[in-house]
């Protein structure tokens, strides 16, 4: 075995090695959250962090704020698709639900700057304005999906965005005060 065979070798053993084991830590976290936090779903925790660019060599603190990445490209997504049914369906939309998804937009624009500044409390290890600021995004989720649920007859077409909104945020939290009781 040539040198270089030998170290190109080692090279890949250790990335499997970092591999497995941010593997086990996002399982980890994942479960502990899991048992902590009734919002948090093991199985959706651990397939949107493994599914994170890094998380599998990320360290808790990292897996914090991969969580937190993750909330925010969740919200800036549905932002943009609640603005795509305004635009494109203004015509055929019931009032009603036009409303609800004005007032829905408003809330996703509002937990963008949020989601923006619980960025910067975490990297500050601000841990108490990360988490108001987390939850006010978890609270939008919510108030957003109440709206739908005023009218009688009328089915929200958000339903699975705001869940997955209103878990990323609360895996962030979870993980965010995990950090805390370890640091």
């Amino acid at each position: 075995m040539s040198s270089s065979s030998f170290y190109l070798t080692l090279f890949l053993f250790s990335l499997f090695l970092l591999s497995i084991n941010g593997q086990d830590l996002i399982y980890d976290t994942c479960k502990t959250s899991s048992q902590q936090d009734p919002n948090v779903k093991l199985q959706f925790c651990t397939t949107s962090l493994q599914a994170a660019p890094a998380s599998h060599c990320a360290n808790l603190k990292g897996l914090g704020m991969i969580s937190i990445r993750l909330t925010r490209y969740n919200v800036t997504d549905t932002r943009c698709y609640i603005k795509q049914l305004l635009k494109n369906n203004t015509k055929k939309l019931d009032p009603y639900v036009k409303s609800c998804l004005d007032d829905c937009f408003e809330l996703y624009s509002d937990a963008i700057s949020g989601i923006k500044q619980a960025m910067e409390s975490y990297n500050s290890k601000r841990f108490f304005d990360a988490n108001v600021q987390i939850s006010s995004v978890m609270d939008a989720t919510t108030t957003c999906e109440d709206g739908f649920k005023q009218k009688k007859g009328i089915v929200s077409p958000l339903t699975k965005r705001n869940d997955a909104t209103f878990q990323l945020s609360a895996i962030a939290l979870s993980i965010m005060n995990i950090v805390q009781s370890s640091a």
